[in-house]
């Protein structure tokens, strides 16, 4: 295992805790367009694969008969509003920002939502380049992956993908990058399963593994 030259991150669920202001942005565009809202823990396991699929999800759950891209609109108009009243950095984010490494985010999620969220936290900073939602294809394609590691001038053999879903490893593994999974509990079964490179318990061990590297 080589010192990583460039960490690629996932952001949520990953860098970032934004379950609870995901759910409610959507459960706000819900009612505005007439669906009832959903169970909060409802939402959460439909996350990770970018806001149309999440709202899509959202109104077949719901019952409602809604037009997802007038859906889609008001969720990222609301979200964009309210980018961060609930969102926090997960342990070891900061400690894993700050060793050094070029950083650069690969999300699902769409980027100027994605920024927000960054600025909020004040950590826009601490990435060189943020990937997202309408960049490109979205993960488990390599695209945004290769994308980044182009502009830091890295090779993907001297880069980790760092994520909690399997898109993320898959992702990673495609664009050639060793892969380092941090599960949380929803989605530990399925991101074990696709296979990383390393299994983490949080970005705490991720800057242990950075220091030990050769």
């Amino acid at each position: 295992m080589r010192r990583p030259r460039a960490l690629v991150f996932d952001l949520d669920g990953t860098l970032v805790d934004s379950k609870a202001d995901i759910a409610a942005a959507c459960n706000v565009a819900l009612r505005e367009h007439g669906a009832p809202p959903l169970p909060v823990e409802r939402i959460f396991t439909m996350i990770g694969d970018g806001a149309r699929a999440l709202v899509a999800r959202a109104l077949a759950a719901s019952g409602a008969d809604g037009d997802v891209d007038r859906v889609l609109a008001t969720f990222q108009a609301r979200y964009l509003e309210r980018p961060a009243v609930h969102t926090t950095l997960l342990p070891g984010a900061s400690e894993v920002l700050a060793s050094g490494i070029s950083a650069a985010i690969v999300t699902n999620k769409p980027r100027d939502i994605a920024e927000a969220v960054l600025d909020a936290l004040g950590v826009r900073g601490a990435f060189a380049v943020v990937f997202g939602g309408g960049d490109g294809p979205l993960k488990p394609s390599p695209a945004g992956v290769l994308h980044v590691l182009e502009r830091l001038a890295v090779a993907p053999g001297d880069a980790w993908m760092i994520g909690d879903g399997a898109q993320d490893v898959g992702a990673g593994r495609a664009a050639g990058c060793f892969t380092v999974a941090v599960p949380g509990i929803a989605e530990h079964a399925s991101v074990v399963a696709s296979g990383p490179d390393a299994v983490v318990g949080s970005l705490h061990d991720v800057v242990r593994m950075i220091l030990t590297a050769a």
